[in-house]
């Protein structure tokens, strides 16, 4: 009876020190990613990608901070009531981003300033970057500067089409981006391009003006890299090695 009770508590005892080494080993294998913390803040910059009103790709700073709150999504941005889409799109931006770092929403605020020529960043073109700047504050990393986005961003994380892309890739080789990432199918951009034909009869011209599609390869024509991406999570490889 007695060696049965010592035998029962050594194995009780050698037990616990595989359970408790167990947990050690589990606990070893958590990687805990950088995040802000109710004593912190954190911010990030990156340039956007527009067209003004001219027809011209032009670089807009952006700057989000994040710090401890309840939630709310702010702006910096004169004339703001104007942009409904770009609203929707900060909001998305914050929602996926807070997602993609496994954070509570609710538990921070983000503010987003954009710095110069706000005016020309209507709509939701620039959603993505949005969301990848986001991130970046979130995670207190550094984005890689030389790589632009332009796209919009929707709730599953995709990356939608937008306008102006040959002209936001003349705007990134100014800037000295190495990489511009660009919505699945607008590597390439369709232009057309006028075709005259004039009839000389006795008396009168008459001209004809056409217009013939021609498909213009962005990389090759600006000298800038471009690469498609259908989501946010490729896109984030390119930043920072997501």
């Amino acid at each position: 009876m007695v060696f049965s009770l010592v035998m029962f508590l050594l194995g009780f005892y050698f037990a616990q020190l595989y359970h408790e080494e167990k947990i050690k080993i589990v606990e070893k294998r958590v990687e805990v990613p950088v995040y802000i913390t109710k004593y912190t803040s954190n911010s990030t910059t990156l340039n956007l990608l527009a067209v003004d009103n001219d027809g011209k790709g032009v670089i807009v700073p952006l700057k989000v901070e994040v710090k401890p709150g309840s939630g709310k999504v702010l702006a910096n941005i004169d004339n703001l009531l104007f942009w409904v889409d770009t609203q929707h799109s900060l909001q998305l931006a914050r929602d996926l981003a807070a997602n993609i770092t496994h954070r509570d929403p609710k538990s921070f605020d983000v503010i987003y300033t954009l710095e110069s020529n706000a005016s020309i960043v209507g709509g939701p073109s620039a959603g993505a970057a949005f969301t990848i700047a986001t991130v970046a504050a979130l995670r207190n990393i550094t984005l890689n500067n030389s790589v632009l986005i332009t796209g919009t961003i929707n709730e599953n994380g995709s990356i939608g089409q937008v306008g102006g892309v040959l002209e936001k890739a003349e705007a990134a080789k100014r800037a000295g981006a190495k990489l511009l990432l660009v919505p699945e199918g607008q590597a390439t951009e369709i232009k057309l391009v006028p075709e005259e034909k004039c009839i000389r009869k006795p008396g009168f011209i008459f001209c004809e003006t056409t217009y013939k599609r021609k498909e213009v390869n962005i990389s090759e024509k600006i000298g800038i890299e471009v690469k498609e991406v259908s989501n946010i999570y490729e896109a984030l490889k390119y930043f920072f090695g997501e």
